[in-house]
């Protein structure tokens, strides 16, 4: 959103972008303003709140942009642009509805940046994690969390985000209760609610100040170890040497490192095919299948009835 709207500084620093829940925009009256640019994200473009934020952000005169799947979709009659991602999720557990709107936004930085994305970094990363290897790895790592009953994820910077994903993916595609910590706050209390029928992955790929990431989350997976957690990481590669291998017993994947991207797209690309095929194989092993997100049950068909 640029200097000078009064109502971009609701949402951060005027003039610098800011990423706002779909929900909280749609509460806004005006939404941008002239001269602002109002990006929806909305795989199918179907969810009413975003859809509502970019009318918002059209009556009150910004430019309105959406990354969607068609260019038929619902919002994108809205927008005045349209990125389509062209590709739509057949499954309700979405991989593609997470992947693919990260590499357009890496793409559109690299346009804005005056540097094309390197297309051919992204993709051999997201092959990275498709290797015989990394699927036994992953296969390992689902075995070992399959029995808990609840599991942690603990993200730190750009990983945040990755490990917000993960926990959605493990309780629609795999039915098990889960949730986000930040590295600091972790052990701020939560430790209470963790014990041996805990699960934990560390998701840590980010490269910068690496040293402290790294020191904190020793210190995190020690505490969990003391309390009989079963622990498991998804790592940079960076990270592999500064975590000692014996706090992850459960195992721990890798994520290639790609210099030619930038670092932030880089963790966020290379992480996505680790945390989804780890949700596929946590599904299997618990016997469940990750595809309708419980839809095909007349329990959970009624509360989604109930919610309106």
């Amino acid at each position: 959103m640029p200097r000078g709207s009064s109502r971009a500084s609701r949402f951060g620093v005027p003039g610098s972008p800011a990423a706002v829940q779909a929900f909280e925009a749609s509460l806004e009256r005006e939404l941008g303003g002239r001269g602002a640019l109002v990006i929806g994200v909305s795989h199918e473009g179907g969810t009413w709140a975003t859809n509502l934020a970019l009318e918002r952000a059209k009556i009150a005169g910004a430019t309105v942009a959406i990354i969607t799947v068609s260019e038929r979709s619902p919002g994108a009659e809205l927008a005045d642009i349209v990125v389509t991602t062209d590709e739509q999720d057949q499954s309700w557990c979405h991989t593609i509805g997470y992947l693919s709107p990260i590499l357009a936004a890496t793409a559109l930085a690299g346009h804005l940046g005056g540097r094309a994305a390197d297309g051919g970094a992204a993709r051999a990363l997201l092959a990275a994690g498709l290797t015989v290897e990394g699927a036994h790895a992953t296969e390992r790592l689902a075995g070992a969390l399959a029995g808990v009953e609840r599991l942690i994820v603990v993200g730190s910077g750009v990983d945040r985000p990755a490990a917000r994903e993960l926990v959605l993916k493990v309780e629609e595609g795999a039915h098990l209760p889960a949730a986000m910590r930040d590295l600091e706050t972790v052990l701020h209390g939560h430790l209470a609610g963790m014990d041996e029928r805990t699960g934990m992955v560390l998701l840590l790929t980010h490269p910068a100040h690496a040293a402290e990431r790294a020191e904190r989350a020793t210190g995190v997976l020690r505490a969990a170890a003391a309390l009989g957690v079963a622990t498991g990481a998804i790592l940079g590669a960076g990270y592999d040497d500064r975590i000692a291998a014996e706090l992850t017993p459960a195992g721990r994947l890798i994520v290639s490192e790609a210099p030619t991207l930038p670092a932030e797209a880089a963790s966020l690309i290379g992480s996505a095919v680790p945390l989804q095929l780890l949700t596929e194989r946590l599904a299997r092993a618990r016997g469940v299948n990750p595809d309708p997100i419980r839809r095909d049950q007349s329990a959970w068909l009624r509360a989604a009835a109930a919610a309106g």
